[in-house]
């Protein structure tokens, strides 16, 4: 009698639901007004009938759990178990299928640790309100735009393996592995420019469900990943045509939205997977609600269920702090060294600083997949370290004050080093190892001494006591000593003046839409503006070499044209190139020293 109720009352919501409805508004909903909060607002009948519809579903679904005789479970606790569930053969019902919901205590926690105890409405209707989809315009339609402030960071760490995927594992995108892929034959090592023109939809897709797995597996340390969905929706579009996928879940989230750890307890419902093809599995199912305005949030919910909610706050070094920060909303640096690396550190340097006193703090313990690059280091604020600099892929999500955005190579080659840079990332990376400024670029004598054996250089007396005699080393004066220390003592004189030419491409794209006219040049009021993200290729010149002048001057060497010691082709090499400069320069010239950067049109924006 029990089941024959509850399929009555499913058969009749899902008819309820199938309803004609007008399309709804296609950027945002507003969050609802009928809490305290909000004055009081009187409800609707139409708001009031959706709520009500909504908590029937939710109560169905809790109807179900609870006739299969499971319980709620919470997250992140060294004690709790969290249920292995593998996706049923399509077309099966179960109870697992809607998941389990988190237990008050977790969902509460959950939330406090996302937004803290002050959110405010803005920034909730920010995280509420932005879908994981690709931008519709041609020219940028490999990228994912962004309508809200906020989860740029979580938006642009997808878009960083996304392209991954595109450029590098054209073939991987379609497969369903049981493992992120190694097989070196599946790689690709340069990119045609026209890749992007040729992009279908289905490819696209692949590859956004394939990134999300793996960041989501990383964040399981490789063992499992955590996939959060709202009870409302899976089963309002299970058996319903693609096409009507968007406009159904759409019309179930009119009005919803989560403003406490009671709200996610209520509609959260979440599931583990402990192998890669489950994961692409539930994932690609779920792709029309990741597309939904909802899709940002539940995904670093995802994240963090994921990595568990204990061990998230044993990565931080301040726990107390929300992880989406006040007051713009914006995701943290922990956020985005989760999707990167799969931990959740504060830190973008290598390893972990020790504080003394038996206090530490940890940045990035291992190379990432996609990197990260940041203007704060160009303004001496921090140090990125080699993990995040030096990537397995020539992708890096990059930081301003109030932004992440991408930039990325369709060629390897651009991270490839040549005999100069070689040995300074080597030099670099011992003394590195010795800093424990936090990135301030200087270390003690006795740290320094050990930098010396470790790279095999032989520093004449006079040189050594020079630099040791404030008592400890700056990396910028050493730097300018190995520029003129001859290579057969470990330095890095260079006689021709040509190691280290380069000069390659970059793309940075930038998710959120701005409004441009439809067209190159406005030559009247008659266009009209369209919303695009925005795409920019640049061209990228890294002279060969600093002289110790230059070092000091920071500036690359324009004259050298009546200089009779110099050959003709050094005179060549150091002709200034038109400079175009823009803030996103400073962030390449933290991976690149010494780079120039050329492009067409507007200069590319980090905000």
């Amino acid at each position: 009698m029990a089941d024959q109720e509850e399929e009555d009352l499913r058969i009749a919501l899902k008819m309820s639901m199938g309803q004609q409805h007008d399309p709804p508004e296609p950027k945002r909903s507003k969050p609802r007004e009928t809490n305290a909060a909000s004055g009081g607002a009187e409800e609707s009948p139409e708001a009031r009938n959706r709520r009500l519809q909504r908590e029937l579903m939710a109560a169905a679904a809790e109807k179900r759990m609870s006739l299969a005789g499971k319980s709620a479970i919470g997250f992140g606790s060294s004690s709790a178990t969290l249920p292995v569930v593998e996706i049923p053969v399509r077309g099966e019902k179960s109870a697992e299928n809607l998941g389990k919901e988190l237990a008050t205590e977790e969902a509460n926690r959950l939330f406090s640790m996302v937004f803290g105890s002050g959110v405010t409405r803005d920034i909730l209707a920010q995280w509420s309100n932005q879908g994981i989809r690709f931008s519709p315009d041609q020219e940028t339609s490999m990228g994912l735009v962004q309508h809200e402030g906020g989860p740029c960071g979580v938006l642009a760490a997808i878009q960083a393996f996304v392209l991954k995927y595109l450029l590098f594992f054209p073939d991987e995108s379609n497969k369903v592995a049981a493992n992120i892929p190694t097989n070196a034959g599946s790689k690709v090592k340069c990119v045609p420019p026209n890749t992007f023109a040729t992009l279908t939809e289905k490819r696209k897709s692949r590859a956004l469900v394939r990134s999300m797995g793996e960041i989501l597996f990383l964040c399981g340390s490789n063992k499992r990943a955590v996939i959060a969905s709202l009870s409302i929706l899976d089963s309002g579009i299970e058996g319903s045509a693609e096409s009507s996928k968007d406009k159904i879940i759409a019309e179930a989230l009119d009005g919803l939205s989560i403003e406490s750890g009671c709200d996610l307890q209520k509609f959260l419902r979440v599931n583990t997977y402990t192998t890669m093809a489950s994961v692409i599995q539930k994932i690609e199912a779920m792709i029309p609600i990741f597309r939904s305005r909802m899709g940002a949030m539940l995904f670093l919910i995802s994240a963090l269920l994921s990595r568990g909610l204990d061990t998230v706050q044993a990565d931080r070094d301040d726990p107390s702090q929300s992880l989406v920060t006040a007051p713009f909303g914006h995701a943290s640096q922990e956020i985005v060294n989760l999707l990167l690396s799969g931990e959740a550190v504060a830190n973008v340097f290598d390893g972990k600083m020790d504080l003394g006193g038996g206090m530490f703090v940890k940045g990035i313990s291992t190379t990432v997949e996609v990197g990260f690059l940041t203007l704060l280091e160009s303004l001496n604020y921090c140090k990125v370290g080699q993990n995040l600099k030096c990537p397995k892929w020539p992708i890096w999500v990059v930081g301003s004050e109030s932004h992440y955005t991408v930039v990325f190579a369709l060629n390897t080659t651009v991270q490839d080093e040549n005999e100069l840079e070689g040995r300074e990332t080597q030099i670099r990376r011992a003394f590195d190892a010795q800093d424990q400024s936090g990135g301030g670029g200087f270390i003690s004598v006795e740290g320094f001494h050990q930098v010396l054996r470790e790279t095999s250089i032989s520093l004449p007396s006079e040189k050594l006591d020079h630099l040791c005699g404030a008592g400890f080393i700056v990396w910028s004066e050493f730097w300018q000593v190995l520029l003129d220390l001859d290579k057969n003592l470990g330095g890095l004189k260079d006689s021709t003046g040509l190691m280290g030419k380069k000069v390659f491409d970059l793309y940075h794209f930038n998710g959120i839409a701005k409004s441009v006219l439809n067209g190159s040049q406005a030559s009247s009021g008659d266009e009209t503006p369209v919303q695009r993200p925005r795409l920019t290729k640049l061209r990228v010149s890294v002279p060969p070499r600093w002289t110790p002048e230059e070092f000091m001057s920071n500036m690359p060497s324009g004259s050298g044209v009546n200089d009779s010691n110099k050959n003709d082709a050094v005179v060549e090499v150091s002709k200034p190139e038109p400079v175009q400069h823009a803030p996103l320069v400073d962030c390449i010239r933290t991976r690149w020293p010494r780079a120039v950067c050329n492009w067409e049109g507007d200069s590319p924006s980090i905000v």
